[in-house]
């Protein structure tokens, strides 16, 4: 059934300062809306419950790429499309770039923050995988004051974050220390575009020779929220890539991943077909590492 939209109200504050006054004056009582994608949809279909909307799509303070010597600082309110088109991110993020150009349509990307993608907290968005893998923090700002919270502790649950109901997400915080890591990120869906991931996963490592120095991984459908696969990666962890070990290296790290790996059978796919495919991901990222 459609929302009648009449019994919905939508206020756009002139300035990020008055948005987290409105916010502090009636904590929990606002739905932001950033670019629209997902809360149209909602609205459309009769599922969007809250009906007091606050408008944060027009403010220049939260759309923005800045890089300095450390990160690469991405306003919650950037499209995808600046995200594709950024010199900075393509060159020194790869996989940002990459899981932006997978985010539905064109059009989508144009309209869609990455902001909105995180903080709607869908288990199986495009872009958090990227996010865990690169160690992103996040900047969120309150009329009270700021605080940074890694993004690994952000997602508590399914649709549940760490963001306070006076809060919003300013600021995604990514380390330029990625140079020299092998980089991998694949995403299954029905389709090879605008498809939601029945399964997707993200990787870097950095080689010392043969030895694995340093690995992070990040699964989107794996879990009830996006997952960093820290037993995988424990496994892996100073392990070899010879002749040798391989074989066992991989044993261990599906092992690893399939104890952890608690995915959910949905109309888009099985638990045990997205257990098996982010096992099959995972093996195709570590024999890409032998050389």
């Amino acid at each position: 059934m459609r929302s009648d939209v009449s019994q919905f109200d939508l206020t756009a504050p002139p300035s990020l300062d008055a948005v987290l006054a409105t916010l502090a004056k009636e904590p929990g009582k606002h739905t932001l809306l950033a670019g629209g994608t997902e809360l149209m949809v909602a609205l459309g279909t009769g599922r969007l419950n809250q009906h007091s909307l606050l408008s944060i799509q027009h403010l220049r303070e939260l759309r923005f790429i800045g890089v300095d010597d450390s990160a690469i600082h991405i306003g919650s309110g950037t499209t995808f499309t600046d995200i594709r088109r950024s010199k900075a991110i393509t060159a020194d993020l790869p996989l940002m770039a990459q899981s932006a150009s997978w985010t539905g349509s064109v059009a989508n990307q144009n309209r869609g923050t990455l902001g909105g993608n995180i903080c709607n907290a869908s288990p199986a968005a495009d872009t958090p995988p990227v996010l865990l893998a690169y160690g992103a923090t996040l900047t969120l700002v309150s009329a009270s004051g700021t605080r940074t919270v890694p993004y690994a502790e952000f997602h508590l649950g399914y649709k549940k974050t760490a963001l306070r109901p006076d809060e919003l997400l300013h600021t995604i915080n990514v380390p330029r220390t990625f140079a020299g890591y092998r980089q991998y990120i694949r995403k299954v869906g029905t389709r090879n575009a605008q498809a939601i991931s029945k399964i997707a996963l993200a990787a870097v490592a950095k080689l010392d020779g043969d030895r694995i120095a340093d690995i992070r991984l990040g699964a989107a459908s794996l879990a009830n929220r996006p997952a960093r696969c820290s037993a995988a990666e424990a496994a892996l962890l100073n392990q070899r890539l010879d002749a040798a070990n391989i074989d066992a290296t991989v044993r261990a790290a599906r092992a690893g991943l399939a104890s952890e790996a608690k995915p959910i059978d949905d109309i888009r796919s099985t638990a045990k077909y997205r257990a098996a495919v982010a096992g099959n991901l995972l093996e195709e990222f570590i024999r890409s590492l032998v050389v």
